[in-house]
């Protein structure tokens, strides 16, 4: 039997069902029950030190150009 041959019989069929049940697998293990947590926990960590609003770095460059050359 060809190589060729052989590689693509296997490819279609059993390789195609591999990919399937691990895609099936990793879209079940992403809904599953208990990981509403961690997803909610990763989607707010970003804004975890924010006590207030970030500045403008422009905003604060001018207010300092403006208190420097009045003192």
């Amino acid at each position: 039997m060809e190589t060729y041959t052989l590689l693509r019989g296997f490819a279609d069929s059993w390789f195609l069902l591999f990919m399937t049940l691990f895609f099936l697998g990793i879209v079940v293990w992403a809904f599953r029950p208990g990981s509403r947590a961690v997803h909610k926990e990763t989607a707010s960590m970003i804004f975890r030190n924010d006590d207030r609003p970030a500045v403008d770095e422009a905003d604060t460059s001018d207010a300092d150009a403006g208190q420097r050359q009045g003192a």
